[in-house]
């Protein structure tokens, strides 16, 4: 089934219309970004069940980006009517009059002479197959329930078992002299984080779950919840690393999260722009093995990062970010691709209606190579299975980056020993951490479960991963 359209939109889009027609009498380059967006979340414990709504990704609004040829700005709002239209379209004329006057004295402005639009009339829908909100939330918290109990039915020892899950469903409408697009998007991610006892310690294990679909997901979470709570207890027996450079086999997830945070952040051309990202000076250079292939784009997969067209009208691309080892090119949004006089990518996105599209990453990942997990174990004298990535970092600038890994599986001779480490700390220079990679497994998987930051703020649904992959890491 293909999600539906939203009504409010659809019922606003005729005055949205002749806000347009008015503005475009004024102004050179006019744009109309409409949301109608709506989220929940849901958790069951040992102890609690909740229910809330998601206030950062539920919301209903508009922005306006406009120019006069020369400087731009953007006026965002939240009620639109026929009796408005005077009062929206003087609150945006004084916007960008307030524009024009911010650059203090003796500072060069940049001048912004956006594209001419190409016609385009679009209209998308991502597809489900169970919805959550005709499932309902008493059904979805008995599933939950279920699967906690599951969990803590394996045995005596774990101490707790949290489930959760989260649904969006939004819809977006963005018009300009020459596009009408429309999109309707649905994704679901659910987690489970299991909890033990060893001493004064706590032992904790999480595993997210993704789709771009619906409530599907709870059954996925059903089948792996026992699994979930076995890796719990091999964390009781697990050691402190020695701190070394070693042999790695990296799990799917591991591999995502040293693409988000290595190359990912790194090629966000808005960087560029301000100066903080060493990649812009690597552009057709070695940066990685002649393995790595890394592909970002809303259209590059199908993962909770997925949409048809970005905040700003540009449609979803794929796009190669390193070939074969290689950097190509990075990713942008349009502000950043004016800028420095390159195509948009795809990538502008805002948190909400009411915030500041920036550059930010989508559907992130390597591509698959030829090698398999088992060949990459073989080939280890020794060194460790890295699985169940849960934070990281990064210095663009500098090309630094740490992550959290919650398992390390020691190989010693071609073959894991069953010892277990935990926690580990990942480190190291990115350009030296991805020209080790010597081996890429076939398979490439993709996780969505988590959001990403511009820093500390902006958030945004992204996606990554890739395939097993064999470098040598720095562990601490």
């Amino acid at each position: 089934m293909k999600v539906r359209e939203s009504e409010f939109i659809r019922r606003k889009k005729p005055v949205l219309k002749k806000l347009m027609e008015r503005l475009l009498e004024i102004y050179p380059y006019v744009s109309l970004l409409a949301t109608d967006s709506k989220a929940k979340s849901y958790m069951v414990s040992r102890l609690n069940t909740g229910i809330n709504e998601n206030i950062v990704l539920t919301a209903r609004g508009f922005v306006v980006k406009i120019s006069d040829g020369k400087h731009y700005a953007e006026y965002s709002f939240s009620r639109i009517s026929e009796a408005l239209l005077d009062e929206i379209c003087d609150q945006i004329a004084a916007t960008i009059a307030l524009s024009k006057n911010a650059v203090p004295d003796g500072m060069a402005e940049n001048e912004y002479v956006f594209p001419e639009d190409e016609r385009e009339v679009f209209t998308g829908s991502t597809e489900y197959e169970i919805d959550p909100e005709k499932m309902g939330d008493d059904v979805i918290l008995e599933h939950l329930a279920k699967i906690k109990d599951r969990g803590l039915a394996v045995s005596d020892q774990i101490l707790d078992c949290s489930v959760r899950c989260n649904y969006q469903i939004y819809s977006k409408l963005f018009l300009s002299r020459q596009k009408e697009l429309e999109q309707n998007v649905m994704w679901m991610t659910g987690s489970i984080s299991l909890a033990a006892p060893r001493g004064d310690e706590i032992k904790d294990y999480y595993k997210g779950y993704s789709n771009l679909g619906g409530a599907e997901i709870l059954e996925q979470m059903e089948h792996g919840v026992e699994e979930c709570a076995h890796v719990t207890l091999e964390l009781l027996k697990s050691e402190p690393m020695i701190p070394g450079e070693y042999d790695c086999v990296c799990e799917p997830g591991v591999t995502g999260m040293i693409v988000h945070e290595a190359f990912g952040h790194g090629v966000e051309m808005d960087m560029f722009v301000k100066k903080r990202a060493q990649a812009e000076n690597y552009v057709g250079k070695y940066v990685a093995s002649e393995l790595v292939t890394m592909h970002d784009g809303a259209s590059a997969a199908n993962e909770t990062a997925t949409y048809f067209f970005d905040d700003e009208g540009t449609m979803a691309h794929d796009t190669i970010v390193i070939e074969k080892g290689i950097l190509k090119q990075g990713i942008s949004d349009l502000q950043s691709a004016l800028t420095l006089g390159t195509p948009p990518t795809g990538n502008g996105r805002r948190e909400s209606f009411k915030r500041k599209a920036y550059t930010r990453m989508t559907n992130t990942y390597f591509e698959g190579g030829t090698s398999t997990k088992e060949e990459m174990i073989a080939s280890i004298s020794y060194g460790f299975l890295l699985e169940n990535a849960s934070s990281g970092m990064e210095d663009p600038k500098n090309w630094g980056i740490q992550l959290m890994v919650n398992i390390a599986r020691e190989i010693r001779d071609g073959k894991l020993t069953g010892r277990v480490f935990s926690p580990i700390v990942l480190t190291g220079y990115v350009p030296d951490l991805l020209k080790s990679i010597s081996m890429m497994s076939g398979h490439v998987i993709l996780g969505g479960g988590g959001f990403c930051g511009k820093g500390y703020k902006e958030w945004v649904k992204v996606s990554d991963g890739g395939p097993y992959m064999k470098a040598k890491i720095r562990l601490g």
